[in-house]
């Protein structure tokens, strides 16, 4: 019959550890490349998902594009209306709008 020593009790432990410092690249967080048109919100070069949501989220908020009555709305100038087609969208739509000018 074989027993675990301390050595095999921590053998697992230790390959999550290097699991956890791998650089995540799935998902949320896999680089995608903008369109020209979303391109012009957050920049041309390829980024993760979750980092281009960022960026609009930065430019609808320094150029203050929330309506003030309904922060749930985006109000949309001229380059944001090439990326969502419309003037105004909510923030759960707007999620619909961004992953149809991304390409992985």
């Amino acid at each position: 019959m074989a027993t675990k020593t301390k050595a095999d009790a921590a053998a697992p432990k230790k390959a999550k550890a290097d699991a956890a410092a791998a650089p995540k690249t799935g998902g949320i967080h896999a680089p995608v490349q903008p369109s020209a048109e979303l391109g012009a919100v957050v920049g041309n070069e390829k980024l993760p998902r979750s980092q281009v949501i960022s960026k609009v989220w930065e430019y609808i908020k320094s150029n203050n594009l929330q309506n003030p009555e309904n922060k749930r709305e985006i109000l949309a100038d001229d380059k944001l209306k090439k990326v969502f087609g419309k003037d105004k969208v909510t923030m759960f739509e707007m999620n619909k709008y961004i992953s149809q000018h991304v390409k992985a």
